[in-house]
């Protein structure tokens, strides 16, 4: 399968297909894996920017959060700037956790549903945070060891901010395709397909990692990210019809 995504990924030039060829929708109804993103894909918000928005942080957070999915910013030193504005402590995230239900997009639990009848094992690939997507998780029924999501890290006794985990595969740039990389070698799942709105998702379908990728323009629609796709749809229920 990897031979389809050099063919269909890798040209940002190509008109953006809003109709899956056969060779696409054959590997998304046969997937033995979707790895989904989290952010304006699986929810419709961004829980970063959500987040900065509560500790009165948010329009220069944004501006990073959009900087990095666009492509023009290496993504750990987004998330580094991001995370040092911020300065989230403990009780911070657990504040926000209380008065912050996930925002779900229309149809997620549906199609993650109609996937795990069909034996398709569900990941969750993200940039943000572990502690906002868990509870996700938990509510979908994807087990925790299939979320793939940086740790904040918080001082033993004070609670305070003290960092993040540099060791998580997706603190850095080409996280997700090592995440995917890591699924594949751990579970042997073939063909993988990767779900996702920004350029990190994009970048998940090379050579080793998802062997198609699904831009989601339902949230926002990035253009370089729908012209790298191998199939675009802009609501859920375009991929729930496609698996019949």
């Amino acid at each position: 399968m990897q031979a389809l995504t050099q063919s269909l990924s890798l040209y940002p030039g190509a008109a953006v297909k809003r109709t899956p060829s056969p060779a696409v929708l054959a590997a998304w109804r046969t997937a033995q894996a979707v790895c989904f993103d989290i952010d304006s894909t699986l929810c419709e918000d961004e829980s970063i920017d959500e987040l900065a928005a509560f500790l009165g942080k948010g329009e220069a957070v944004a501006a990073l959060t959009a900087a990095a999915m666009g492509g023009d910013t290496p993504f750990e030193v987004a998330l580094e700037a991001r995370l040092g504005l911020m300065q989230p402590s403990r009780s911070d995230v657990a504040r926000f956790l209380a008065s912050h239900p996930p925002k779900l997009s229309p149809g997620i639990p549906e199609l993650v549903k109609r996937l795990q009848v069909k034996g398709t094992r569900v990941f969750l690939v993200s940039g943000g945070f572990r502690a906002i997507i868990d509870p996700i998780a938990t509510q979908l029924g994807i087990p925790l060891a299939h979320v793939y999501a940086n740790t904040i890290l918080f001082h033993p006794t004070s609670g305070e901010y003290d960092g993040f985990d540099r060791e998580e595969l997706t603190s850095r740039s080409g996280g997700k395709l090592r995440a995917v990389q890591a699924i594949r070698a751990a579970h042997g799942c073939d063909p993988v397909v990767a779900v996702g709105d920004g350029a990190t998702d994009a970048e998940a379908a090379a050579p080793g990692g998802a062997d198609i990728f699904i831009g989601y323009g339902g949230v926002v629609e990035r253009a370089a990210v729908a012209a790298r796709a191998d199939w675009f749809v802009k609501d859920v229920h375009s991929l729930i019809d496609a698996l019949e």
